[in-house]
């Protein structure tokens, strides 16, 4: 069950990481070095180390402030295209670790794949919120997303089934969304 267990943790992770690359990284890192919830073998301990951690509450705090200003939140996201998958890459190896049948090119693709996809989601959802709110609800929904994406990556590690869940949820979220939104395009 532990190995079960492991894996909704890791998607969990990931698919917190594609909101926000630095809140999941955080929470382990500060969940590692804390607590006995989670335990980070080598080489992905070096994440509970306080120049690691003082590093990602920087980044953090970067990315909670660049994110809710309406043209650089467009750039933000560029660059995030390729910090969200490694992130979620990483979150994935690490925390799949309790299973010794994953190897961990497999583990990292799947993170990459799941942090990658739903950071391609968020992306194409942000400029549609600009374009139709000219950019005045883009603090309000970045502040969503980071709520989610702390909250996920809590009951990713606490809670993993429930994780799970709210995974799902979303997903059938997006894609309701997506449908609904390309049906009011055809409509004219």
């Amino acid at each position: 069950m532990d190995g079960l267990f492991g894996i909704f943790t890791a998607f969990g992770l990931s698919t917190s990481a594609g909101l926000n690359a630095y809140v999941p990284l955080l929470v382990v890192a500060l969940l590692a070095r804390f607590t006995d919830l989670i335990t980070l073998e080598s080489p992905w301990d070096v994440l509970q180390s306080w120049w690691v951690i003082g590093l990602l509450v920087v980044l953090l705090l970067i990315e909670i402030f660049v994110d809710k200003v309406p043209a650089l939140d467009t750039v933000n996201d560029a660059v995030q295209t390729f910090v969200r998958p490694v992130a979620g890459a990483l979150l994935f190896a690490a925390s799949a670790g309790v299973i010794t049948d994953v190897h961990p090119i497999l583990a990292m693709v799947c993170g990459l794949l799941v942090s990658g996809g739903v950071h391609a989601a968020k992306a194409t959802a942000r400029p549609v919120v600009t374009a139709t709110t000219a950019g005045t609800l883009n603090p309000v929904v970045s502040t969503l997303e980071d709520i989610l994406s702390l909250i996920l990556a809590i009951l990713a590690i606490v809670v993993p089934i429930l994780g799970l869940l709210l995974l799902v949820a979303l997903i059938i979220l997006f894609f309701r969304w997506r449908r609904h939104r390309r049906a009011r395009t055809a409509w004219g």
